[in-house]
């Protein structure tokens, strides 16, 4: 069960909003607002899985609502707006959705953050070693990827590239290395220089500063070239 908050300063807009959380099985409501300041005051205070809030309330937006706390519960933005989708990634909610929300797509956006929570509390470990794939969060969804589809990753600053056999686009997602690394398990994977990390069944040959996926050539980083040669068997 998630608890949960709805945050809307039309009355409407947040009635509406309180029948379609009582319409989802998992959601529990712990409070409607219509007031952004009285609901940063219980969000400091109680312990809530996640908030149902608009974007544009008199006093505290709904963005800087979020920006304002320091630990975060899961946040679905719905707005009448679309131009503040991009500002809404950034700060990692779940969902976006626009006015007027439709009860599917709703229920779409819910079933993502019990998939996030089911996800954080499972651990990385856990699913590395019961399944052959792992969730990633990308473009407003968990995406499902299986660990036979991931060539390499790449960190890209705030975000990674995930290179995958299946497709010739990579997944963008805006976690670190470290997380992902986390996700995949070893020998199946291996970290070769703090911007890379291999699928170990896709290299074709090594060499002392170089790893090679085909054609493609990827650094190995200092740091990394024993755990290289202990895959190889062979100093570099």
């Amino acid at each position: 069960m998630l608890k949960c908050i709805a945050i809307d300063d039309e009355p409407l807009a947040l009635e509406l909003l309180v029948d379609n959380i009582g319409k989802v099985p998992f959601l529990q409501l712990v409070a409607a607002c219509d007031d952004p300041i009285k609901a940063l005051q219980l969000l400091q205070t109680e312990e809530i899985d996640l908030v149902f809030v608009d974007i544009q309330m008199p006093g505290l937006t709904g963005l800087q609502l979020i920006q304002s706390l320091t630990r975060k519960p899961m946040f679905i933005l719905i707005t009448a707006y679309d131009k503040y989708a991009l500002e809404g990634f950034n700060l990692d909610v779940i969902d976006y959705l626009v006015k007027p929300v439709s009860l599917d797509r709703f229920i779409k956006a819910c079933n993502k953050a019990q998939e996030w929570h089911q996800l954080k509390h499972t651990g990385p470990v856990q699913q590395a070693t019961a399944t052959d794939f792992f969730f990633i969060k990308a473009d407003y969804s968990l995406v499902k990827v299986a660990y036979a589809d991931v060539i390499w990753v790449e960190g890209l600053k705030d975000y990674v590239a995930i290179h995958l056999q299946s497709t010739a686009k990579p997944l963008i997602a805006r976690v670190s290395m470290k997380s992902v690394e986390e996700q995949l398990p070893p020998p199946l994977f291996l970290r070769i220089h703090k911007s890379y990390l291999v699928s170990t069944r896709y290299i074709t040959s090594v060499r002392k500063h170089a790893v090679f996926i085909g054609t493609r050539e990827l650094p190995v980083g200092d740091a990394y070239r024993d755990a290289l040669a202990a895959l190889t068997g062979k100093a570099l």
